[in-house]
Formats: structure tokens, sequence, C-alpha cells
């Protein structure tokens, strides 16, 4: 990937490995770049953003190209406008008058970006707070953490400028408890213990982040497995620190054993093939990793009270593990 005044660019060189995986590009692409929908990939294929420097013929969205091709793709940059409001349900955990603690769901992205200008979290947000704006960034407002696209669980926005510096404060200097849950392959995970490495950007894959890379920032998980099954691990994980894809980059990388279907750290369609058809008939086409954030908890920047807040993981995460347990 680079970046330059117009956006964002990818290439991608199609290989045996994906000639045999994929039947289409747009499914492809979609792998490739997870924070973008197949219809904004369509979007960008009919504004002749996606194309080949090299195919022999028009590369199609419904085809996959031959072993060799090189893809382009042009991103643009976001457009230089405040995020609006929509009317878009939001389960919300509690809420005062500086701050609002929601359950987010997975598939939804946190704030506007090239190709999620609409439908986000902050978009929601605005339209149930009336008066966000001005807290924080134009097109982040009230935004202190993100969560991944594919990634459900418990998020803290402010409705208050100050209340949105306390809460930078805290994230800032860890002051907040974090603990998620996973399912994760592997048939040997560990009983508990203590991930650390630096993490940055990948050196080949700017979408990955990756764990002891020069430049990176320290990064601290711990970890304790709940059960372990055949093919799968469900494990606790309690952050330390805040990095992006931590999680997910210090199970693949430091463990070997990447989330269920996490489409950037692991094979989802591999993943499938290795649970069994009674597991991967549950999952189906669900596209997201089974990554959770169960627990926020910290002291409200304005009212010192000491809060805490607790959700249990989506419906398919929960179909998965019961099967699991009567395996």
């Amino acid at each position: 990937m680079s970046e330059h005044l117009d956006g964002e660019t990818f290439t991608f060189t199609i290989n045996d490995e994906d000639k045999s995986s994929y039947k289409r590009l747009d499914l492809f692409l979609s792998n490739k770049l997870p924070d973008q929908s197949r219809s904004f990939i369509k979007m960008l294929f009919e504004k002749g953003h996606i194309t080949s420097s090299n195919a022999k013929k028009k590369i199609e969205l419904k085809k996959f190209p031959e072993v060799g091709t090189i893809v382009n793709i042009l991103i643009p940059p976001p457009a230089p406008a405040d995020a609006q409001p929509e009317d878009i349900p939001l389960e919300i955990l509690f809420e005062d008058e500086y701050l609002i603690i929601i359950n987010k769901e997975a598939g939804i992205v946190v704030h506007p970006a090239p190709g999620n200008y609409t439908g986000t979290l902050v978009n929601a947000v605005l339209h149930h707070c009336k008066d966000l704006k001005g807290v924080g960034d134009q097109l982040r407002p009230g935004i202190v953490h993100r969560l991944d696209k594919g990634t459900s669980g418990v998020m803290v926005i402010a409705k208050e400028q100050k209340c949105h510096e306390g809460l930078v404060k805290l994230f800032s200097t860890h002051d907040i408890e974090r603990k998620y849950e996973c399912l994760a392959m592997g048939r040997s995970f560990p009983a508990s213990g203590k991930l650390e490495s630096t993490i940055g950007r990948h050196p080949q894959n700017r979408l990955k982040m990756a764990a002891d890379v020069r430049n990176g920032k320290e990064a601290l998980t711990h970890y304790k497995l709940l059960s372990q099954f055949n093919k799968l691990a469900h494990v606790e994980l309690k952050l330390e620190t805040g990095r992006t894809h931590q999680i997910r980059v210090h199970l693949s990388q430091l463990l070997k054993s990447p989330i269920l279907c996490d489409p950037l750290y692991g094979n989802p369609k591999e993943h499938l093939q290795r649970v069994g058809k009674e597991i991967a008939s549950i999952i189906n086409e669900y596209e997201h990793p089974f990554l959770h954030a169960r627990i926020l908890g910290f002291t409200h920047p304005i009212t010192k009270e000491e809060l805490h807040f607790e959700a249990e993981p989506p419906e398919i995460f929960q179909k998965v593990l019961n099967a699991l347990k009567v395996e």
C-alpha cells in the first residue's frame, strides 16, 4: 500500500493459492480489504479505480484473473465533511450527561473512513446525541478508542469535551480494565500467560500490523484458557496496552493460533474445513473474527464513580460455543 494526495493505493499479484481459493475477484478483494464492503469495492470498480497493469483482457469482478495478474486498487481519501446523524439502532448499556456506553455489533465501523463514510457508529451516536459535534475530531466526534469493524463488544463514547479529554488520558495511561474473549484455532492452547512484543505496521502488507517490527510500540496482552476443545480454544484476554489489532497479532504471530474466521491474520476457508461440518454450518457466511470486547471498567473522569460494564458475546459466538461443548 502507498499513500498520496489522491488517497491510498493497493497492489495484489494473483498467485496459485489465490486461484484455487476464489472464483470471483470481488470475493478475493473483500478478503484482502476486510474493512471495505463488497458494495464499496463494486463502486470502486465502476469508477475505474480497480485496474490491472498486465492483464491481457479487462478484469471483471465476477470472474477471477489468471495467475500472475497484477490488480491495482485506488481508494479515494475521506470526504472533507462532518459526519452526519443517521437513525441506526444502538444497544445502550449506560448513559449520563457526560458519556455513553454501547455494545457494538460486529460489522459496524466505528467512524467514517474511506469506503465507510456512512452507516458507522459515529453516525448512529450523532443521531442519538444531538449536541455531540465539537467533542474531539469532526469525523470522529466523541471517539476515544475503537474496536475493529468485525469486533463486537463494549465501547465508551464521550458526550462532552472535558470528559473526552479525561477518557483519552485514562486510555493513554492504561488505567482502563479491558477484557476480551475469543475463539482461537488450535488443539493445545497454553493454560495462561503473557504475550509481549512491539507492534507496528507490517513491512510488506500495509493493511496488517506485525509484532517486533522496526518503530513498533510496546504491546502487552495477558491470556487465560477458558476451555480447550478439539480444534478450537475459548480464551479470555486482558489488555494492558491498546495497539491496533493487538490481540489478533499476538495470537496469530506469537502463539500461531489465529482467531476463528479472522480474514486478515488467518484463513477463514481453512478454518471452516478444520472445525468440521457442524460448526461450519453454524458459522455459514459469517465473515467476522470471533473476538468480543466483554468487559470495560474505569473511573468516570467527571463524577469519579467506578464504572464496570459487561456484555455477552453475539448469538453466533454462543451457538458455536454451545456446539463445541456437546461434541
